[in-house]
């Protein structure tokens, strides 16, 4: 019985993931087209409308689990789910981001001498440098705000006072200005990739411009796919976990987290898919910078915030991942294979946990 029920939970935790990918499909076709609508940059697509709509239901997940817990233990959940996620997407996102970029390198270099092309247009060790300096320094604007609040909000997991959960409004200020910048167009490098044409809206294949209500329309139910699946992939991985002699614990702090920035990391391999790597890796840093403040904000306002060693590790890893990656961006030394070595700080996280849960 036993073991019909662990087979019973992987089909639905791989239906799930296969409903994830394919919403994320749908959903970051509808949200360029959404971008277009509002006129905004073209980074700001993946920074701010891609890294919302992904992470607000993580965001309501946070929020019920810190406003309705009966207690103090329930309300850690959201504190854990604050951490964990920028820790995920700083490690594992970036890091598939890499292999994935890795890969189409090498498929694109076999088409090319399939086709009795050179192979030097696409490197297959994976050495080219990601973008122009200027996409660097703009993606390492994004990290240096992500790092400045992280560091900020760790800070305040180590000490107690008396009005600290006011602090939570602060996190929210933080992340309307960063949301005003990206919107208005700052620091958006627009070129190109702004003029390039979109492929045809999902639900209106043969419309060469769709309407706006169907635009509209496939966000909105894409995202509610996006929702529901993960939620559902999350419960199975919670109740996998103790079937194969994990505790709890593991499960919340290793594979939840995971669990829950997978739409980020669909979306990612997407866009790479589709050759849009500027869009790909703003997605990540947005959807960064959004489990940075809000989250965090909601955590201080209804909880202790009160960090523990598991948490403080967690906070530890991720803010050097991100110096990892700051110093490859400003020496413009950031390539796929470099980014992919980012996913070998999660494998840090998961070795350091072990003498703290022991």
């Amino acid at each position: 019985m036993a073991e019909e029920n662990i087979v019973w939970h992987f089909v639905l935790l791989i239906t799930c993931a296969v409903a994830i990918y394919l919403s994320c499909e749908w959903f970051v076709n509808a949200v360029e087209w959404l971008g277009q609508r509002l006129n905004v940059g073209k980074m700001a697509v993946g920074t701010i409308l891609a890294a919302f709509g992904t992470a607000l239901p993580e965001s309501v997940v946070t929020l019920v689990a810190v406003t309705t817990g009966a207690t103090e233990d329930a309300k850690n959940i959201g504190v854990g789910a604050a951490m964990g996620g920028p820790l995920a997407l700083a490690t594992v996102a970036y890091g598939v981001t890499g292999v994935m970029l890795l890969y189409r390198k090498r498929i694109i270099s076999r088409e090319l001498v399939g086709a009795g092309g050179p192979p030097a247009a696409e490197s297959l060790s994976g050495e080219d440098a990601l973008g122009t300096r200027e996409d660097m320094a703009r993606l390492a604007r994004d990290q240096k705000w992500f790092l400045g609040v992280f560091v900020f909000k760790v800070a305040l997991g180590l000490v107690a006072f008396a009005f600290k959960p006011w602090l939570g409004l602060l996190f929210f200020a933080v992340y309307a200005l960063y949301f005003w910048k990206e919107m208005s167009g700052g620091g958006d490098s627009h070129g190109s990739d702004d003029d390039e044409e979109l492929e045809p809206l999902k639900i209106q294949p043969n419309a060469k411009s769709p309407a706006t209500w169907a635009v509209l329309a496939q966000t909105a139910a894409t995202l509610v796919v996006i929702f529901v699946a993960s939620q559902l992939f999350v419960h199975q991985l919670d109740a996998i976990g103790p079937m194969l002699g994990l505790s709890g614990t593991v499960t919340a702090l290793l594979l939840s987290p995971v669990a829950t920035e997978l739409p980020e990391i669909m979306n990612a391999i997407i866009w790479v898919r589709q050759g849009k790597v500027k869009l790909a890796l703003a997605n990540i840093s947005g959807a960064m910078m959004i489990q940075a403040t809000v989250p965090s904000g909601l955590g201080l306002l209804f909880t202790s915030w009160h960090f523990d060693h598991a948490l403080t590790w967690s906070g530890g890893v991720t803010m050097v991942a991100i110096g990892y990656l700051l110093a490859l961006m400003a020496a413009h030394r950031l390539t796929p294979a470099r980014l992919a070595v980012a996913g070998l700080f999660y494998v840090v996280f998961a070795i350091g946990l072990v003498p703290i849960l022991a």
